[in-house]
């Protein structure tokens, strides 16, 4: 049986389409669709059920999948492991949320690099999760950090860490709500402005449902696609934030803002560390996922 077409097989099993596979191989979709239908005639039986997004292994396909892909990955490390010695210089692709990336992977993975991973250089990029695993998929990234677990196997998502949101605003403000927000708690918040990222009041709207089983009636006073730009409105009085506590945790301390509302059971959200099924056998990228998980042993 052809490696090519084994490998080709296994590219469309993890990705759950051809039309996607092909771009990870690097070949036309009419390529992909060509070797399959070979090692299907191969093997004297359908792999895959075409369906209208996509395609299905059937149980054959699972079984030929289950037995070919550890194999195949070996092949690949053993390829890699050859390239990965002392005087070559590995990329590693990073893509995640721009805050995150920057505070915590970015500074961890920097320090892996000078310290224990020598001959590995570091490209990343900011972007939604959807952006991150998108372009993971594609082949764009090694290694993406995402708050969205990803369906199918194409992908493989280990959890990372999780975040706790604090809502926040500057002293004045709590200072002029204090005599109410004991007795009235959500309410009075509400008639306060809020910075925010987007129009849709994402963390705001995830926060109020969280602790107050309830969604925020107020309306955006600034948005700003950033949270640290979101940190430094809420510092210098534009109104009230809902943020990650690493990221806004000196300012705290420095009293630059204050948490408005300590709940029993603060509202988390939790980060993933992805990559592409089977890319782990490569040493680079397997280092920077263990160095990343370690890291955050500390962050929480």
């Amino acid at each position: 049986m052809d490696l090519a077409l084994l490998r080709t097989f296994v590219t469309v099993h993890r990705a759950g389409s051809f039309t996607r596979a092909a771009a990870l191989l690097g070949l036309s979709q009419p390529a992909v669709t060509s070797q399959i239908r070979t090692l299907e005639r191969q093997v004297g039986r359908p792999l895959f059920l075409r369906q209208a997004r996509g395609v299905t292994p059937t149980t054959i396909g699972d079984e030929l999948a289950h037995k070919a892909a550890p194999h195949l990955d070996a092949l690949v490390e053993i390829a890699e492991t050859g390239l990965d010695d002392d005087s070559s210089l590995r990329t590693l692709h990073l893509a995640g949320p721009p805050e995150f990336t920057a505070e915590r992977a970015l500074p961890a993975l920097t320090e892996l690099a000078g310290h224990g991973g020598q001959g590995l250089a570091l490209r990343a990029s900011f972007g939604t999760a959807e952006e991150a695993l998108e372009g993971l998929a594609a082949g764009h990234h090694d290694l993406a950090i995402s708050t969205a677990r990803p369906r199918g196997a194409l992908l493989t998502a280990t959890p990372l860490c999780d975040e706790e949101h604090v809502l926040v605003a500057a002293p004045s403000w709590a200072e002029r709500i204090e005599p109410w927000r004991r007795r009235k708690g959500a309410p009075v918040l509400e008639n306060l402005p809020v910075v925010e990222v987007h129009e849709s009041l994402p963390f705001m709207s995830r926060y109020w449902a969280s602790v107050f089983d309830s969604r925020p009636a107020a309306s955006g006073a600034v948005i700003v696609p950033d949270l640290r730009a979101v940190l430094a409105c809420a510092c210098a009085g534009a109104g009230l934030a809902v943020l990650p506590r690493y990221l806004c945790a000196s300012a705290l301390a420095r009293g630059d803002v204050v948490a408005l509302h300590e709940p029993a059971v603060p509202p988390l959200r939790t980060y993933f560390l992805v990559v592409r099924t089977g890319t782990l056998v490569m040493p680079h990228i397997a280092r920077a996922h263990e160095w990343l998980q370690r890291a955050a042993a500390d962050w929480c």
